[in-house]
């Protein structure tokens, strides 16, 4: 037999685990991962041998599954002394994800040696994509996208939705303040506004009652991080997402200018073309992500 067609040795484990204990919640707990982690393991490796393991209702075996697990027993005993062979090249499986620049930077790459620990066969290829912007990565297995959603290109599920406040630099707030909840036109005229089309301004004006055009004037960034340190580097007023900026937040580097957040009208979702999920990679990075943004 090929090296590469071997499965996986987590996935072997995790099967004699849950035929052995009869459940998938005690197998996790052995083997140190979750419930949902083992539930796609069975999932990759029946994908992998093209027969079903366990009975529909329970972890009884099938008669396959039964004939197939003494087999896992003898080789996994065999590889207690003989080390496993093969590249880590040869035993990964691919999976392209595009995502936005921040969402990236704040949220996915913090969290991604949880998912790496858990899904240590799943090489990831990261790509930057923009979608509100026509900015897009190429062809991809998942996509995180920042927008209104409604999507009918793709099927989605949203990941994390937030509330927005103005913010500034302690210094700027220093030189131009004091404001006093930044909702009044007078205050709003009066400040450098600094502008993005990934989070209008109307959003935070019609909540003030204003009702007044996206400014016109202003420097302008297409990156919701880049936004985030021009306002930090004094260069106005920015509309903060409250959990996307918690870092800027935290260091002080942005004040925020009310104690009133407002629902932004944008939204983080994954998304991807009908079908993907049934790989098994695919349907266990977005629960992974899903689950770890709660």
């Amino acid at each position: 037999m090929a090296l590469q067609h071997i499965p996986p040795i987590q996935c072997l484990l995790t099967f004699e685990a849950v035929a052995r204990l009869r459940h998938a919640g005690r197998a996790a707990d052995e083997l140190c991962v979750t419930p949902s982690a083992v539930s796609h393991r069975i999932r990759q490796l029946e994908s992998h041998v093209g027969f079903k393991l366990f009975g529909r209702g329970d972890f009884s075996l099938t008669a396959d599954g039964a004939a197939y697990l003494a087999n896992v027993r003898t080789g996994l005993a065999a590889l207690q002394a003989t080390p496993l062979g093969g590249s880590a090249a040869q035993r990964a499986t691919r999976l392209r994800i595009a995502v936005t620049p921040t969402f990236s930077r704040q949220f996915l790459m913090p969290r991604l040696e949880l998912f790496r620990n858990i899904y240590p066969d799943i090489e990831l290829v990261l790509q930057v994509s923009i979608p509100l912007l026509d900015v897009t990565a190429e062809q991809a297995d998942l996509e995180v996208r920042y927008g209104p959603g409604g999507y009918a290109d793709c099927e989605h599920r949203l990941l994390i939705e937030e509330q927005v406040v103005p913010a500034c630099s302690p210094s700027y707030l220093n030189e131009f303040g004091p404001f006093t909840g930044f909702r009044s036109a007078a205050e709003i005229a009066a400040a450098r506004l600094i502008r993005s089309p990934l989070e209008p301004w109307g959003t935070w004006f019609a909540s003030c009652g204003i009702d007044q055009p996206e400014p016109a004037i202003g420097s302008q960034f297409n990156d919701l991080g880049l936004m985030y340190d021009a306002a930090a580097s004094g260069f106005g007023v920015a509309l903060v997402r409250q959990k996307l900026g918690a870092e800027w937040f935290e260091s002080g580097r942005l004040v925020a200018l009310s104690d009133q957040a407002v629902p932004s009208p944008h939204r983080h979702y994954i998304c991807w073309q009908p079908g993907t999920l049934e790989r098994w990679e695919c349907a266990a990075f977005a629960d992974w992500l899903g689950q770890s943004l709660r």
